[in-house]
């Protein structure tokens, strides 16, 4: 079994708090990490547990041996009012982990009946790092170090870098050998899975309509969220963009990234942008399905990009330190792909697909320098093997910095 990152990160809230909460979207190991844990393991998929826990949930939370894991909570809602009043009245830290995922009904019970009782812990598809099972390396905390110059990568790593984003992270499509078997695998999780999933916690009366959506969302991943233009070509109401948007959030297939304000004396752009989660699944609807494919691809940069924002995301959510996620965007279009901002600090980052980089490319990172009241550090992550400084807090930095 191959380590995550998110283990420590259980460990410690099991010792502090009498609920943890394992939440994110199906097929990424959750289950497989919590199933080896030395705890009592039950699961809501199994209809003899369903039952007992629907027939009598109160004596099933009291009777069940502690410390328990209920994978797939979401099946079960019904039990979190039932340890609610256990932990009231037996509050023992480490006693409940819950894993769920597209369960935004179960997390709303969760933060009504469990507040001050359950850390939620959200998890994601298995990283870069974690694929090369190098779980010690946070690249984000690396590169607040100030230590970038000093970044350097393996022939391996850069040689690897397609294949990574081809395949994403959830692990039966990089297990799998071919393309082929891929193809086939992201259109049963797309069917099995995502729609299931889709219709189990929302209003979803039309299909079709949703799977166009979905379709036409994909290519947009990157993208400042523009509903009216989503509208557009979908025939689709607002209201129905806005629920669509929601369900798949809810199901962690997409994340939305919040603009960064500073009284810089610009005006900013206020939508979000909205990214697919995983690159493996985002090559796959952009018809990347080989090395071949992504390089001739239209989308190319857009599927690096997401890569990009997939692997930063689960850095910064398994970083030690507090961290904020944003992008830039003003009026005047002056744009820089990610901000990550750690206190006082920030790194301003701009992905490239190509293997060079000039100075030019800093220039939205400069001027957002000159302006900032913060430190800023600026990064290109670029398709190359070495990381090249361009002046004082200027760096390009080869993407495979990530594998």
């Amino acid at each position: 079994m191959l380590e995550r990152s998110i283990q420590s990160s259980i460990d410690k809230a099991l010792n502090f708090s009498p609920a943890v909460l394992i939440a994110g979207a199906r097929q990424i190991g959750k289950s497989t990490l919590v199933f080896y844990m030395d705890r009592e393991y039950v699961v809501m998929d199994d209809i003899t547990q369903l039952e007992a826990a629907t027939h009598d949930p109160q004596g099933y939370i009291q009777n069940i041996k502690k410390p328990v894991t209920i994978d797939e909570i979401q099946k079960a809602a019904h039990l979190l009012t039932p340890i609610k009043l256990y932990i009231d009245k037996n509050r023992n830290n480490g006693d409940f982990l819950l894993t769920g995922s597209a369960n935004i009904l179960s997390l709303k019970k969760a933060n009504e009946s469990l507040a001050g009782r359950l850390v939620e812990l959200t998890m994601y598809p298995f990283s870069a790092k974690e694929k090369n099972q190098d779980i010690k390396t946070n690249v984000v905390d690396e590169l607040f170090s100030g230590n970038i110059s000093k970044l350097g990568i393996n022939r391996g790593s850069f040689k690897q870098l397609p294949k990574f984003i081809i395949e994403g992270g959830y692990p039966v499509a990089f297990i799998l050998q071919t393309a082929k078997e891929r193809f086939l695998w992201f259109n049963s999780y797309i069917s099995t899975y995502i729609e299931r999933d889709i219709r189990s916690i929302g209003e979803l009366r039309d299909l079709d309509n949703f799977i166009r959506f979905f379709n036409v969302i994909a290519p947009r991943t990157g993208s400042i969220l523009n509903k009216s233009n989503i509208s557009n070509d979908t025939k689709l109401t607002a209201a129905t963009i806005d629920n669509y948007i929601s369900l798949l959030e809810k199901v962690y297939q997409i994340h939305l990234l919040k603009p960064y304000f500073e009284n810089i004396g610009k005006t900013f752009i206020k939508s979000p942008k909205v990214y697919l989660t995983d690159s493996g699944l985002a090559s796959h609807i952009l018809g990347a399905r080989d090395e071949n494919d992504l390089e001739i691809s239209k989308y190319k940069g857009k599927i690096y990009e997401t890569f990009v924002f997939s692997e930063l995301l689960k850095h910064i959510t398994s970083s030690k330190h507090i961290i904020g996620f944003f992008y830039y965007r003003t009026q005047d279009k002056k744009e820089i792909d990610f901000i990550i901002k750690k206190q006082d600090d920030i790194l301003a980052i701009e992905v490239k697909s190509s293997h060079s980089v000039s100075l030019k490319d800093f220039k939205h990172i400069m001027d957002f320098q000159t302006r900032s009241a913060y430190k800023v550090t600026g990064l290109i992550f670029y398709n190359g093997e070495k990381t090249v400084s361009f002046g004082e807090n200027l760096y390009a930095v080869p993407l495979a910095v990530l594998l």
